[in-house]
């Protein structure tokens, strides 16, 4: 017994000087091994890859491109676990209204790990009076993390705030093809509708739009901290982003392209869960 109870000792300070234990070895990877992206044609890569059309290799949260590195491909890296268990439920045209329904689908597929960016087709309106009130985006956001969180308790969940769409006007407001792309195409005509006007009321409405978003990422924020510890807002870490005008698509002068898209996987994933 005695000599049993040595080699046990002997053992025990081995394990203490490689600062493990027989338990920590068999504690499971702590990065998740499956993984939702929920939004809209953000998340989809729209128009990162050609014209007019979904792109999800280049999805910020769960493309598995190399000049993206996106949150999926990140995550591959560090549990292989998670290699082609990866969901994007997001939907080009998709309002805060769609996020239900897509939370729906993400509890059905038992994701770990969610990402959700949403809103600025709720802001993008024919008009001021047609763009979704923050009641309302309050109301249809907490709707569909409540199912989340209700069917899946232990995922968890990252918010990315909404982009500044004024900054989206800013950075290309003096391109005559940017401008006749918007107009042409009525792109999010509540911020860039009558693109070269400096009229004073054509401004204000422009600021309407951004304080909009602004009460969006409120929400947002707020909704996250009600969710508890398995929730992550950004801070506002997009919505703050200087994003320029070589990081939008020349398509349609509004979604990211693929250095977009590339940024915005870098300034959420620092600002996502570090499960270490």
């Amino acid at each position: 017994m005695v000599r049993r109870h040595g080699l046990l000792a002997a053992l025990s300070a081995v394990l203490l000087l490689l600062g493990t234990t027989p338990a920590a070895a068999e504690e499971p990877v702590p990065f998740p091994a499956s993984i939702a992206g929920l939004g809209d044609s953000i998340s989809r890569g729209f128009n990162s890859c050609g014209w007019y059309f979904d792109c999800t290799a280049r999805s910020w949260s769960t493309g598995d491109s190399d000049r993206v590195e996106g949150h999926y491909r990140r995550l591959s890296a560090l549990n292989p676990a998670i290699e082609d268990n990866r969901h994007n439920n997001a939907e080009t045209g998709a309002t805060s209204a769609d996020l239900a329904a897509q939370a729906a689908h993400t509890v059905e597929q038992r994701a770990e790990y969610v990402t959700v960016l949403i809103g600025a087709n709720d802001a993008c309106a024919d008009s001021e009076a047609g763009m979704t009130s923050p009641r309302q985006y309050r109301t249809n956001v907490s709707a569909a993390l409540s199912a989340i969180k209700r069917g899946l308790p232990e995922t968890k969940v990252f918010i990315a705030s909404i982009p500044d769409l004024y900054r989206l006007w800013l950075v290309n407001k003096d391109s005559a093809p940017a401008r006749e792309t918007w107009k042409n195409a009525g792109i999010c005509r509540t911020m860039l509708g009558d693109p070269a006007s400096t009229e004073p009321g054509v401004e204000q409405r422009r600021m309407n739009v951004r304080q909009r978003v602004l009460d969006y990422n409120t929400a947002l924020g707020e909704l996250c901290a009600e969710y508890g510890e398995n929730c992550r807002f950004d801070g506002n870490a997009v919505f703050n982003t200087e994003f320029t005008a070589d990081e939008v698509s020349r398509w349609d002068y509004f979604h990211p392209n693929v250095a977009g898209q590339r940024r915005l996987a870098e300034v959420t994933f620092a600002a996502a869960f570090d499960p270490r």
